[in-house]
């Protein structure tokens, strides 16, 4: 758990995502696709990517990935991300995180 908090404490949007995962890829993408810059850990690159699974799945990420992090709060996975999106409310989680400047 105490890496995960470290990893999300300084970075408004942080995505955790494996290389092969094209969900996670189309997530980074819309994150992208409003101006912000989402910090993103691999997890199949990472020397500890195990042990972040492990605590993103405790945390309560089925499947593990993609699971994002914005202003330091577990936003979810896919299914959060698009369902924030489609109520548009996904913009101005990202503004109140400061991920974005209007």
């Amino acid at each position: 758990m105490t890496t995960v908090k470290a990893l999300i404490a300084e970075n408004p949007v942080v995505v955790f995502s494996k290389t092969s995962c094209c969900i996670s890829h189309s997530i980074i993408s819309l994150i992208r696709k409003f101006g912000a810059n989402p910090i993103i850990y691999e997890l199949d690159e990472l020397v500890n990517g195990d042990g972040i699974e492990e605590t993103l799945l405790e945390l309560g990420c089925s499947p593990s990935v993609p699971a994002v992090f914005i202003g330091k709060k577990l936003i979810g996975g896919a299914n959060e991300i698009y369902s924030l999106n489609l109520e548009s409310n996904l913009k101005p989680l990202l503004i109140k995180a400061n991920a974005l400047w209007v």
